[in-house]
């Protein structure tokens, strides 16, 4: 019997204890359970607030200074060229328009996640499509009905470039070359008339449903530790570890991730610094390098650029492709749950 009014007090000063915690802004941690009563959370769910607060288990609280506003997603598309520079099969031997319609796909859900992780959030798509016939491009427009969202159609619109392509002694790729330069070339256009963060985006790129929240998650926390803007990843490239580079490992929400100093065009950042690195980025889209990315790469080691481990995202190139598939993710099964 006295067992039971001592459970009964402790019940009831725990009760006090947790709506004092509330009001002070405190949490508690239930050791026995592992769940968070002044939340009411437990400790397999997002843990952190948004704009507010990030929080891991084991390493703590650490407040945000530096609050997403929104994000502009912007997505490159071509439905017709398999690989611009390449006569090889990607993984799974598809038509080229299937990686991009499960690419949309992958980011439509994402984006619904990333909405209900951060109610506040504004989130476009722009979609910048050459070379699709028209079939795709009707399709194209039908993936983002709950967002903002505009369609370039660059077969219609005039680039005022005339993109220098290295010679490969080949006129279909460095054809393709051009209208990919275009491409990136418009894509930055768009982006400088963003408000907050830009995500570019190239079309065969099958992501994670958690990823646009665990980068967003991130780049609140990381651009808040150390008071600046910076550059993320949604993948884990498999040529990077075949450099012993050093790189600096973070907590993020619920992935850790990785400073790395190389990346192909498909990355996020602020409006900040695209305006910084203007004339860099535009001279990547009118003059191609050896390698294609070597302005980016450049900036990154000026800049801070995280890449998630394991990956967020998949780059659906060729198997052999060292550009390609990230290790220690489960392909086919990213690549089964976006079926059209």
């Amino acid at each position: 019997m006295k067992e039971i009014k001592s459970r009964k007090k402790s019940g009831f000063f725990k009760k006090i204890l947790v709506k004092i915690c509330r009001i002070i802004g405190y949490e508690l941690i239930d050791q026995s359970s592992l769940e968070f009563p002044v939340s009411n959370k437990k400790n397999s769910d997002t843990l952190s607030v948004p704009g507010k607060k990030s929080f891991s288990l084991g390493v703590g609280e650490f407040p945000i200074t530096r609050k997403v506003q929104g994000i502009d997603i912007i997505v490159k598309t071509c439905t017709s060229v398999q690989l611009v520079t390449q006569n090889k099969k990607r993984i799974f031997e598809k038509e080229k328009s299937e990686y991009t319609f499960r690419s949309l796909q992958s980011l439509y859900k994402s984006a619904l996640d990333l909405k209900e992780k951060f109610p506040k959030i504004f989130i476009q798509f722009t979609i910048i499509d050459i070379g699709s016939d028209q079939v795709s491009k009707n399709k194209l427009i039908t993936y983002f009905k709950d967002f903002p969202f505009k369609f370039i159609n660059l077969d219609k619109k005039k680039i005022n470039i005339e993109p220098i392509t290295i010679n490969k002694n080949n006129k279909i790729i460095e054809n393709n070359m051009a209208k990919t330069m275009k491409s990136i070339y418009e894509s930055f256009d768009q982006g400088q008339k963003c408000k907050d963060l830009i995500y570019f985006v190239e079309d065969d790129y099958i992501h994670k449903t958690e990823s646009l929240a665990e980068m967003v998650f991130a780049y609140e926390k990381f651009s808040s530790i150390f008071e600046r803007e910076l550059f993320m990843l949604s993948t884990d490239y498999p040529y990077l570890y075949k450099k012993m580079e050093n790189s600096k490992i973070l907590i993020g929400e619920k992935y850790h991730w990785r400073t790395v100093k190389e990346s192909l065009l498909t990355f996020l950042t602020s409006n900040q610094m695209l305006d910084k690195y203007e004339k860099k980025l535009f001279d990547m889209a009118k003059n191609e390098s050896n390698p294609f990315e070597k302005n980016l790469h450049e900036i990154f080691d000026k800049e801070l650029c995280f890449s998630p481990l394991p990956s967020l995202s998949v780059h659906c190139s060729n198997v052999n492709s060292v550009f390609g598939l990230s290790p220690n993710v489960d392909i086919k099964k990213l690549w089964d749950d976006n079926k059209i």
